[in-house]
């Protein structure tokens, strides 16, 4: 559905913190579909684990959050307002499982329903697959805020 330079366009997030490559569907207010493509480049593969690399579960979560981040900001903009000065701040994590490592190669599939609106806050259930099957999930919460 957009690219990198959407993405960049809407989360505050650059190199080498931006965790999601693309977004594949989106329906404003309601749901997304993020992918991330994860290379043996990632420089926290350096240290997690040298022999070993597996990504770091917390890059997960924050890759989900990110991608409902991309959600979130998009749908309060087909609300009509403008999120030029807007930033969105992640507030929760609950839930969080993690199932399966996530290994250089894997392509990393986060699929987000929206679950809560209020006001500026937005809840999302999200999973994060790889090849089909559950590697992460958990329950996510953010705030759009003024710069």
């Amino acid at each position: 559905m957009f690219g990198i330079q959407e993405i960049l366009d809407t989360l505050p997030h650059r190199y080498p913190f931006l965790l999601v490559d693309r977004i594949l569907e989106m329906e404003a207010g309601k749901r997304i579909v993020g992918i991330k493509n994860v290379s043996i480049n990632e420089n926290f593969f350096q240290g997690h684990f040298p022999g070993h690399p597996i990504m770091p579960g917390v890059l997960l979560l924050e890759a989900m959050a990110q991608t409902g981040g991309v959600l979130a900001m998009r749908s309060y903009e087909a609300e009509g307002i403008d999120i030029k000065n807007k930033i969105i701040y992640f507030m929760t994590i609950d839930k969080a499982k993690f199932r399966k490592p996530v290994l250089p190669g894997d392509q990393v599939r986060f699929e987000l329903d929206m679950i809560k609106t209020r006001a500026n806050i937005r809840g999302f259930k999200a999973v994060a697959r790889v090849d089909g099957a559950v590697v992460a999930e958990a329950e996510l919460m953010a705030m759009i805020v003024d710069k």
